[in-house]
């Protein structure tokens, strides 16, 4: 495995396919990165080259031998077909979150990972901020009273991006990652089609029966950002703790954590639990998504 290098593509050039590129173009010296090459990437615009790399057809990246790999940066509907496309192909997946637009996909997609022997690695770069590191590290060992998360952000194209309990699930991946296992209670949904603006509100529970709520709002002009409101019994947490900036850029952290999975450096125990978490948050999306698509009960 030492000198084993992973030749891989990119497919999709939005804002994270271009740091997918620019970061495969210039790994850490002996990181675990080093054994990633890239070969090109696959977008259906036409650019001809980006930087040193260069563009191939699908067709080719699922054909050549010589691509180990695919980094899927895709917008949100296409993640399952592609996924599923490269699995089919024989290569390992990376896909930014998240991975499908239904529990189901993602399941079978996972298995047919399984199945291959592939690795399917799902990006989760809101775990790696600092911020959240420190959120973290405040949060250990405290007990849990009640909680809320609020985000706030712009407009989003639900064709594209999927449902809000899936678009936003980096959310809650927090929540799960923080409290341990949720379960839904209640979820609606506000939508003002002439005002561009959407408010799910999620209530749960965690396994010690204590609520937590989480807030997805997005409209014309509002600013990306996160509240927090954690009540423990030793008090509340209001403001997210004081945090360094990172030397190593976030796609970056979780390239190298791609490619010591294809090393084999990850242990069975991380991946299991990291399995586990990535398919209960899809698995709740989806729990999320049915309250909130119910017709309202009319009670006579």
């Amino acid at each position: 495995q030492i000198n084993k290098m992973f030749g891989t593509v990119v497919v999709g050039v939005g804002i994270a396919g271009l740091a997918r590129i620019r970061d495969l173009m210039n790994p850490i010296p002996s990181s675990p990165s080093e054994h990633l090459k890239l070969f090109g990437f696959v977008s259906r615009r036409s650019f001809g080259n980006i930087n040193e790399a260069k563009q191939i057809s699908l067709e080719d990246a699922l054909r050549n031998k010589d691509i180990h790999a695919a980094f899927i940066s895709t917008e949100n509907r296409s993640h399952e077909e592609t996924i599923r496309m490269f699995l089919e192909a024989g290569k390992h997946v990376l896909v930014e979150y998240p991975m499908a637009l239904s529990a189901k996909a993602a399941h079978e997609l996972w298995e047919m990972a399984e199945q291959k022997g592939k690795v399917l690695h799902v990006e989760h770069i809101e775990l790696l901020t600092e911020e959240y590191k420190q959120l973290k590290k405040e949060v250990a060992g405290k007990d849990l009273v009640k909680g809320t998360l609020h985000f706030t952000g712009h407009v989003l194209d639900e064709n594209k991006s999927g449902f809000p309990a899936f678009s936003g699930i980096a959310r809650l991946t927090w929540l799960i990652d923080l409290f341990g296992d949720l379960t839904v209670t209640s979820a609606t949904r506000e939508k003002q089609k002439d005002k561009n603006y959407s408010r799910m509100t999620v209530h749960f529970q965690t396994a010690n029966k204590k609520p937590l709520t989480w807030i997805e709002e997005r409209g014309p002009g509002m600013r990306r950002e996160k509240k927090i409101n954690f009540c423990f019994t030793s008090g509340c947490l209001e403001n997210f703790p004081e945090a360094p900036r990172s030397s190593v850029g976030l796609f970056m952290q979780d390239q190298n954590l791609f490619a010591k999975k294809l090393l084999g450096q990850v242990s069975k125990e991380e991946l299991a639990a990291e399995k586990w978490r990535i398919l209960r948050c899809l698995d709740l999306a989806e729990v999320i998504q049915q309250y909130c698509e119910e017709p309202e009960k009319i009670y006579s």
